[in-house]
């Protein structure tokens, strides 16, 4: 297929941060944001971006974003997400954390902790926080996935279930409108079933570009976590469920 050079640099972009803002490709390419608005048009049309208020995404589905790119994309709103969930757990406490890059967000922000028992799925928080003595890391088994470090499958899920902690962090690839909750790997999403059903406060961490994309796999529905905390909620509807169940919704940028 041919592009464009602007096209395809504006495709590129998408592919390294997971979506491109208007007004920013405006200065980028010194160019009116009409006529930006028109190249996003015209890669929607090609099915190769998918249109969001001022600007675009990449096209949501079975496939995920390369793991770099995705510790990128938000990565200001990540960093306080994880500020906000560090500030919940105490020291002394005991807590999963699960597959994803807000969660690892989570781990570093609770490197000033002490007396944690950490129980993960995700070699890289694992070897982050194995460093710190005052730290007990705990790391599940099962397969690794190569793409980002995760540990997935029965043999994991069965791991889980041997502990009943404090507190969980999980993340998610996907937030509905309605309350579920998704990501894109049926044996990841085990894992964080066999999580969340194990632990005693359930804290659900998630920046709002989640809001924007669709993924295969239901893990659950937010009714089944106790605090939510994203850098900011866009849908008046989704905060009403939050209320109604009960559940604590945080924003770290409201």
């Amino acid at each position: 297929m041919f592009l464009a050079p602007r096209h395809e640099e504006i495709l590129q972009l998408a592919k390294e941060y997971g979506r491109v803002v208007v007004d920013d490709l405006a200065e980028r390419f010194r160019v009116t944001p009409q006529t930006i608005r028109k190249d996003l048009n015209d890669l929607c049309e090609q099915r190769l971006l998918t249109r969001i208020h001022g600007g675009a995404l990449l096209p949501s589905g079975v496939e995920n974003m390369e793991y770099e790119a995705r510790r990128e994309l938000a990565a200001e709103e990540k960093r306080a997400i994880g500020r906000a969930a560090a500030g919940l757990i105490p020291d002394k406490a005991s807590l999963f954390i699960n597959i994803g890059t807000t969660t690892e967000a989570v781990s570093d922000a609770l490197l000033d902790h002490s007396d944690l028992m950490v129980i993960t799925n995700n070699i890289n928080v694992a070897n982050r926080m194995r460093v710190y003595p005052a730290f007990e890391v705990i790391i599940a088994s099962g397969v690794v996935r190569g793409s980002d470090g995760g540990i997935v499958g029965e043999a994991a899920v069965d791991f889980i279930r041997q502990f009943k902690v404090d507190y969980a962090v999980i993340g998610v690839s996907a937030i509905d409108e309605d309350g579920a909750l998704f990501d894109f790997d049926f044996r990841e999403v085990k894992v964080a079933q066999a999580i969340i059903a194990n632990a005693r406060h359930v804290i659900l961490v998630s920046d709002s570009t989640k809001f924007e994309r669709s993924a295969p796999v239901r893990i659950g529905h937010v009714s089944q976590v106790h605090t939510f905390i994203t850098d900011r909620c866009p849908s008046t509807a989704f905060r009403e469920i939050c209320r109604d169940a009960g559940v604590r919704l945080l924003e770290a940028f409201p």
